[in-house]
């Protein structure tokens, strides 16, 4: 199974990548984590914030791998608690399927995307910078793979 963190947005401050990438090498080979940027629309050609979104959406779309379980994160979806994202995961790894969490800009996600996603899902409530939210993500997808095999990273 390979874990796909699909994000718009290039170019990260260094503290961002070397985050994200702190917990994706934490990894194990049968639940990789892999990052694919999109690049994000250009904010100065006059278009409007839904063309924006549009045209970011047709490129997250075209970057899915095929026949992945796509999870649009939203500030609406359901939030789990890292037990849930444990048994989820342990149901994806026994299914053998790759899954893709999807990460929109700035603006957030494009309608269609969410509409591709077979599941919303929410980090928090709150509203979460789009490149903060990778590095969110990746240490809860380590810390439920952790959960899974009793690692002590998770406390209860």
């Amino acid at each position: 199974m390979k874990l796909f963190v699909v994000s718009v947005g290039h170019k990260m401050p260094d503290w961002i990548t070397a985050g994200f990438n702190e917990y994706a090498k934490r990894m194990p080979r049968e639940a990789k984590i892999e990052l694919v940027e999109i690049k994000p629309e250009p904010r100065t050609t006059g278009k409007t914030t839904a063309q924006i979104m549009e045209a970011e959406a047709q490129r997250i779309l075209a970057a899915l791998p095929q026949g992945c379980l796509r999870i649009a994160l939203d500030e609406r979806g359901a939030q789990p608690t890292t037990k849930q994202l444990a048994a989820q995961m342990r149901d994806w790894m026994g299914e053998g399927r790759d899954v893709a969490f999807i990460i929109g800009g700035a603006d957030g996600l494009h309608e269609s995307v969410k509409l591709a996603a077979q599941h919303l899902m929410a980090l928090s409530s709150l509203t979460l910078p789009h490149a903060m939210v990778r590095v969110l993500l990746a240490e809860q997808l380590y810390r439920a793979h952790s959960l899974l095999h009793n690692h002590p990273y998770h406390r209860e």
